[in-house]
């Protein structure tokens, strides 16, 4: 499997970040196209999940399980394809906006890809 590394999207682009993914549902303030190879906002945790867990580190692990459920559901299998492509292709880097760099939803998605995050049956 190849590298994914996740990284706040408003840090500089380095080559080793290989493709930029945006993972988040709303395009980031300030933010040109150019910085982001592809947007994947089926990725993102539904706008219920995100406003719900919004505030609250706290439920981290709460949160991790509601969006790997969401993950696992049909509105999420088109983009998960698209991210499996540019995975098989090299390394990702998976784009957030939120401040908390441990508990934010690329860190979830990337720790559901691993395996690490149980997967609906």
């Amino acid at each position: 499997m190849a590298q994914i590394a996740i990284k706040r999207v408003y840090e500089p682009a380095v080559p080793q970040d290989g493709t930029r993914i945006l993972v988040d549902r709303l395009w980031p303030r300030g933010v040109a196209k150019d910085r982001i190879d592809l947007w994947l906002r089926d990725l993102a945790p539904s706008d219920a999940l995100r406003r719900e867990f919004h505030g609250h580190p706290e439920q981290w692990e709460t949160f991790r399980a509601a969006y790997a459920a969401e993950l696992g559901g049909a509105a999420a299998r088109p983009a998960l394809d698209a991210l499996n492509d540019r995975i098989a292709i090299g390394p990702v880097t998976l784009l957030y906006a939120a401040r908390d760099a441990a508990r934010n939803n690329a860190e979830a998605l990337r720790l559901w890809l691993a395996g690490r995050i149980p997967r609906a049956q």
